[in-house]
């Protein structure tokens, strides 16, 4: 390490993501890496593993642009969820210190009014980047990818189907949030309410994954596709797992929610997540995201066209991280010139996004 490394510090970086993240940022040259979370042995147990550093950080503590600027910290990424009741706190912090900011929301209150903080971000000559993951970032890369073969877009569907790999606490509880509860969607051209985790629908992958069931989800695409896209009619976006028991029981469980017997389904999370682990041995480690596009084709004629993923050997929860790589990479290098505050969605492109999943078992293909 010299005083020329890029400085990066992961909050939340012996979590599910953050370590993800931070096992690959580490084995980059030039990267130096600091674990930091509030549980410094968790930290320090991690940075042992990866030859990363360890420090505590809080993303409540009132010094954190101090700590950052103390560190010379040139990025610090954010997987310290959920980010539904968050604020800008941590970015603000990050902006103060004079570093990047990445975050791996998928929140979409969160996303979409990341970019209140675009004047301060310019003046400080920094990115703040919301949205680093599957959604907005990947989605928004294959739509973008896919849009040069049509010359109206009428609609996007687009949805993940995980494998039966159980993800944190704070990441279900942050997923439950809108469990049943009213959402806005792009429909026919105008604002309907759809609720969470209802419209039953199934999409049908290649082998070996086959046909998925997926309900409706909450998150930035919805808000950000129909202006980013004029003239698409619809957007819609569902989620699901590979365990039909998990799937069916949470429909059944956002229904318990819209009738109000239920207030809500977050205060069950931790309790959902130790059912969900005992069914682990039941899944098949497959995970999956399709995203399909109707429209015109350049001649006219009626057009549909399916991009479609799928990871093997649970290798599914890598999948949201390699955006913050990605783009940790290209500020690194000095590629990433865009500054200001926005969400992720134009700064990678498919093959930036698809080259840090290589050695991994995961495989796209369009139909």
């Amino acid at each position: 390490m010299n005083d020329r490394d890029f400085v990066v510090v992961v909050l939340g970086g012996y979590g599910n993501f953050g370590q993800v993240i931070v096992q690959r940022l580490s084995s980059i040259a030039g990267m130096r890496v600091w674990v930091s979370g509030r549980d410094l042995a968790k930290a320090e147990a991690l940075a042992q593993q990866t030859g990363s550093q360890a420090v505590r950080l809080d993303i409540n503590q009132t010094d954190l642009g101090q700590r950052l600027r103390e560190l010379g910290t040139h990025l610090v990424i954010s997987t310290a969820g959920p980010f539904q009741r968050q604020d800008y706190r941590v970015a603000k912090a990050a902006i103060a210190a004079g570093a990047h900011y990445i975050d791996l929301a998928d929140a979409r209150a969160f996303v979409c009014g990341i970019d209140e903080l675009d004047e301060a971000a310019r003046k400080a000559g920094v990115l703040v980047c919301s949205g680093a993951s599957s959604v907005p970032a990947l989605s928004a890369a294959v739509v973008d990818h896919l849009l040069p073969q049509f010359s109206q877009l009428h609609s996007i569907w687009h949805g993940i189907s995980s494998s039966e790999k159980t993800p944190g606490v704070s990441t279900l509880a942050g997923v439950l949030d809108y469990c049943g509860k009213p959402i806005r969607q792009w429909r026919e051209g105008a604002w309907q309410t759809v609720h969470g985790w209802q419209e039953l629908s199934a999409h049908d992958f290649p082998a070996p994954q086959g046909k998925r069931w997926v309900i409706n989800c909450d998150i930035p695409d919805l808000q950000l596709f129909p202006a980013r896209y004029p003239g698409v009619r619809s957007v819609r976006f569902s989620a699901g797992v590979g365990l039909r028991a998990t799937q069916f029981g949470t429909w059944l469980l956002s229904w318990l929610v819209r009738g109000g017997l239920l207030r809500s389904a977050v205060p069950l999370a931790a309790f959902l997540r130790k059912g969900a682990v005992l069914l682990e041995p039941f899944g098949d480690g497959i995970s999956g995201m399709f995203v399909r596009l109707q429209g015109l084709d350049l001649s006219g004629n009626a057009l549909q066209r399916v991009w479609e993923l799928q990871a093997l050997n649970n290798d599914g929860p890598n999948i949201p991280c390699m955006a913050a790589v990605a783009l940790a990479r290209k500020l690194a290098a000095g590629t990433q010139a865009e500054r200001g505050a926005m969400p992720c969605i134009g700064l990678l492109d498919l093959q930036e996004y698809l080259s840090e999943l290589e050695g991994l078992a995961i495989t796209t293909a369009e139909r």
